[in-house]
């Protein structure tokens, strides 16, 4: 394994996305948005896909991407979970993108699709639900609920009996749903049979479907940290502001043991996420297992961090105007999405060796 801790240009990334998002997509924005027909800011996607290159992290330079590591990518997720911004990375950037990569030495297709994920003139989503996993194989029925992002795809990425196809949105019918979390948009998706180019077999789809659905699981682990960071540092924040008995909340003992220990516990998400970042950056034989236990850890880590940011706030973290409860929601939808921490766990005993009681 490498050296886990941040580089000098995993940094400047980081203060380029916080920037752009502080700017463009703050809570507040945010709050104005999460009850419309969408919620996704306008023009943030092209500024951050395509101006500062962050969908093409994982693409090498041939096909028009920045040849970074999962790493980078990792980096701009934990900033897109600090601020829960509504933006498809994890399902486009990431998951079809690594899907695509898989396929792209062998398909023409594949590739030219790379091309415009790279530019961020494109958007791509797996047609699959957000609970899947990397551990089973992917529904091959005509619909399929609970797709995230669907809403925003210009191409869908859709699992067959047959291989996997390439279906433009418009030829499908994408119907939203209601989800907890309304800043991660889920649809139903039906296709035709008939619809769409195949750009891969049903051996090499399979393979590759289960290499996007693992990247997503070892970084979305990275966008659970960075929710837990900021909602850690928001209620560290706030108790030092707020008096009670003319004194600050935050100098009870009672709370100090309670920031003390989800501080231990974000100290350790930190170290699995970005182990599950390196060993997907690195391809090493270990990246299966590394991405399993930063799954099972940091999904609930980053529920405890958003349900402690809620119940410190006192009366305001109940209230729809502070942003703690999109956090909440977040951190509880990302609990499930691909595969719970009990899959994840399970996932684990089997890549160890661990059998279960008898």
């Amino acid at each position: 394994m490498s050296d886990l801790l941040y580089s000098e240009t995993e940094d400047d990334l980081r203060a380029a996305v916080r920037s752009l998002l502080t700017d463009r997509a703050g809570h507040q924005e945010l709050l104005g948005r999460v009850e419309t027909d969408s919620p996704y800011v306008p023009g943030l996607w092209k500024a951050l896909a395509g101006d500062m290159g962050a969908a093409g992290l994982l693409v090498p330079e041939k096909l028009g991407g920045q040849g970074a590591s999962h790493r980078e990518a990792a980096v701009v997720l934990e900033e897109l979970g600090r601020a829960v911004t509504p933006a498809p990375y994890l399902t486009s950037a990431v998951v079809a993108t690594e899907t695509l990569l898989a396929l792209a030495g062998e398909s023409a297709p594949a590739a030219e699709l790379l091309v415009g994920l790279a530019g961020g003139r494109t958007v791509a989503v797996l047609a699959v639900p957000l609970t899947a996993t990397p551990y089973a194989e992917p529904s091959v029925a005509s619909t399929v609920t609970g797709v995230a992002d669907a809403v925003a795809a210009d191409v869908l990425l859709v699992p067959r009996a047959d291989g996997l196809y390439a279906v433009p949105a418009t030829e499908a019918t994408v119907e939203p749903q209601t989800p907890l979390d309304l800043t991660r948009p889920l649809a139903t998706v039906t296709t035709e049979a008939a619809s769409g180019t195949r750009i891969a077999g049903p051996d090499e789809a399979a393979a590759a479907v289960r290499r996007g659905l693992l990247a997503g699981a070892g970084l979305l682990a990275s966008e659970q940290l960075g929710l837990a960071e900021w909602c850690l540092e928001e209620t560290v924040r706030h108790t030092r502001e707020r008096h009670q008995f003319n004194r600050p909340v935050g100098s009870f003992q009672a709370l100090k043991h309670r920031m003390a220990q989800l501080w231990l516990d974000v100290v350790g998400a930190r170290a699995a996420a970005r182990a599950a970042a390196d060993a997907l950056a690195t391809g090493g034989p270990d990246a299966p297992l590394t991405v399993a236990v930063a799954q099972a850890y940091c999904s609930k880590v980053a529920v405890r961090a958003a349900e402690e940011c809620v119940q410190l706030h006192g009366g305001i973290g109940m209230t729809w105007e502070h942003p703690a409860h999109l956090a909440l929601k977040r951190a509880k939808s990302d609990q499930l999405a691909l595969g719970s921490a009990g899959r994840h766990q399970d996932a684990i005993a089997g890549l160890v060796g661990l059998p279960a009681p008898a």
